[in-house]
C-alpha cells in the first residue's frame, strides 16, 4: 500500500451537511481513496454502528478509513486507523496498544510535528491553513508555517482547513502529499463531482510539482 497516494484527498465526514454513509460513498465514487469519520457529538454505539456499515463500502474502493480521535472505535469497526488531536489519547499509548492501527496526529508547529513523528505516527494532519467554519476555535498557522513543517518531517503530511477548489494549488504548492477538506466536498451541491474536481486539480499539480 503506498499511504501517501491514497491520502492525497482525504474526506471528513461531517453529519451536519451530509449523511456520514452517503457522503462517504459520493466521496469514493468521485475518487477519494481515504476517509475519516468525524462524529462528534454521536454516541459509541451510533459510532460503532454507523462505522461499521462503512467500513464496509471502503472495502469495495480499496480505501482507508480513519476515525476520528476514538481508537476503541476504530478497533471495534477494523479500521484502517485513527486521527488523534491533542486532547485525545496519547500517540505512543495508542502505538502501544494498538499497533496495527495507522495513526494520524493533528499538528500546528514544526515541533509538534517533530515530536509526532518521534512517537510514531504514521501521517500528519496540519493545519488550519486557513480560517474554517468547519471546526471551533481552529488554529489557523497559514502557508508559509505549513510549508515549514512538510520540510521538518518525512512521513506524509496532509493539510486540512478552509482548502477549496481555488485555493487547493497554493496550500499544494508546499509540498504537502495530501488534502484533508470537509465542506468542500459535502457542502457542494454535486458532492461527487465536486470530488472528482477536486481530484482533477490534485493530479495537474502534481505533475506541475
Amino acid at each position: 500500500m503506498n499511504l501517501r497516494e491514497k491520502l492525497k484527498l482525504y474526506v471528513i465526514t461531517d453529519g451536519r451537511l451530509r449523511d456520514e454513509i452517503e457522503s462517504v460513498k459520493l466521496a469514493l465514487e468521485g475518487g477519494a481513496r481515504a476517509i475519516q469519520l468525524r462524529m462528534k457529538k454521536a454516541s459509541t454505539r451510533q459510532m460503532i454502528e454507523k462505522g461499521a456499515k462503512i467500513r464496509k463500502i471502503v472495502e469495495d474502493y480499496d480505501a482507508l478509513l480513519f476515525v476520528d480521535d476514538r481508537v476503541d472505535v476504530a478497533l471495534a469497526i477494523d479500521a484502517h486507523g485513527v486521527h488523534l488531536g491533542p486532547e485525545d489519547m496519547p500517540l505512543r499509548v495508542a502505538k502501544r496498544i494498538a499497533p496495527e492501527l495507522l495513526i494520524g496526529a493533528t499538528v500546528h508547529s514544526v515541533d509538534e510535528a517533530i515530536k509526532a513523528q518521534e512517537y510514531g505516527a504514521d501521517y500528519i494532519g496540519a493545519g488550519s491553513v486557513y480560517p474554517t467554519s468547519s471546526k471551533e476555535n481552529a488554529i489557523v498557522i497559514g502557508l508559509d508555517n505549513l510549508r515549514r513543517i512538510v520540510k521538518s518531517v518525512r512521513i506524509p503530511v496532509v493539510a486540512i482547513g478552509g482548502i477549496n477548489i481555488e485555493n487547493v494549488g497554493d496550500v499544494l504548492s508546499t509540498g504537502v502529499d495530501g488534502i484533508a477538506v470537509i465542506s468542500a466536498i459535502l457542502a457542494a451541491e454535486n458532492p461527487r463531482e465536486a470530488t472528482r474536481r477536486m481530484m482533477r486539480e490534485i493530479e495537474k499539480y502534481r505533475k506541475i510539482l
